[in-house]
């Protein structure tokens, strides 16, 4: 296994991590993407651990907190061996402080997520989404204050929009805070939007991407093809409404391409589409997630290879969107870099 920085960090992590929200099967919302129960999620641990993946990653809302606790027993003994990554700040009840990232919240989240994981520290603690209406000052002073505790060793968050971030980032580099070293993002060849602004940003800030659902929310996956359709059973039925919308001829397009790589290189389809994530900047890890053995063995074999120059070009080209404003179509930001040469 390949280990990275995370971010700016002292922190090395695996190219591959895995993704325990399909640990636990409770709850109709996340607990849809899957049931694995602990004798499975012991073997899932022993096999991800044997192959150098030492981050696994969690959050309280993934099957109403059985997905902390399932993964918290598998990992029972051997805790030293792994780090834990949880997530928090989505609602978990109707009450007025369950959810969000005031001091109350997180202080009362993070404990329920350590009493959950049976630890006594998270390695990597990510809010889960932007929280507009807590003062950013108050968040990060609270973060600290778990820092300074033990119970939080590095700070991250998930889903945030480029302005939310820098503007933390700011706030932690005036006052003193810790730094957000991580940034959970959605980003695979069927959904590049995280390249136009949060890529840019994490290069220049030191916020490195850890990747969910790098296969596109199970599209890439081979099982979907141009004269295959999805198939009657199917668990993207149940939860394509929770993922990012992909158009169905970028679908068949990219998967195109990725068969005939599949046929020249004797990788299998999702390989490939991880190991294409590898190779991307700012990307420290990429979160794979499996409901039996045979996925997560076909999963392990993204690492250890590389595509060349010219497949990489040929995925990069069918995979490509026009770009948002102002990048697209008035190219106005590379017209001022062009006017602004950097100093000499």
């Amino acid at each position: 296994m390949e280990y990275r920085q995370l971010g700016a960090s002292g922190l090395r992590v695996p190219a591959l991590a895995f993704g325990a929200g399909t640990f636990g099967g409770r709850g109709d919302l996340f607990g849809a993407w899957g049931n694995t129960d602990l004798a499975q999620a012991r073997r899932i641990v022993d096999l991800s651990l044997d192959a150098g993946v030492t981050l696994f990653d969690t959050a309280d809302v993934y099957s109403d907190g059985a997905s902390e606790e399932v993964l918290g027993a598998a990992l029972r003994g051997r805790r030293d061996r792994a780090l834990i990554s949880t997530k928090l700040g989505l609602p978990t009840g109707d009450g007025p402080n369950d959810a969000g990232s005031s001091r109350a919240r997180l202080i009362t989240a993070t404990d329920a997520a350590l009493r959950r994981l049976d630890t006594t520290h998270l390695d990597l603690l990510q809010l889960h989404a932007f929280d507009a209406y807590t003062p950013i000052p108050e968040v990060l002073s609270t973060l600290d204050d778990l820092v300074r505790a033990g119970k939080v060793r590095y700070v991250g968050v998930s889903n945030f929009a480029g302005w939310q971030l820098m503007k933390s980032l700011d706030v932690a580099d005036r006052h003193g805070y810790p730094r957000y070293v991580a940034h959970q993002v959605y980003y695979s060849l069927v959904g590049r939007d995280y390249e136009w602004d949060l890529m840019p940003l994490g290069s220049d800030q030191g916020v490195g991407a850890v990747v969910w659902s790098p296969l596109g929310w199970g599209r890439l996956t081979g099982k979907i093809r141009r004269d295959r359709p999805l198939p009657e059973v199917s668990r993207l039925h149940r939860t394509a409404a929770l993922g990012p919308h992909v158009p169905e001829a970028l679908l068949h397009d990219v998967v195109d391409v990725l068969l005939e790589l599949s046929a020249e290189t004797g990788h299998t389809v999702p390989q490939i589409a991880l190991n294409w994530l590898l190779g991307r900047p700012t990307v420290a890890s990429v979160l794979i997630g499996a409901r039996t053995e045979e996925q997560l063995l076909d999963n392990l074999g993204a690492v250890g290879w590389s595509l060349d120059a010219t497949q990489i070009a040929r995925l990069d080209a069918v995979s490509a969107v026009p770009a948002p404003y102002p990048h697209h179509p008035y190219r106005v930001q590379e017209g001022f870099a062009r006017r602004n040469p950097p100093a000499a």
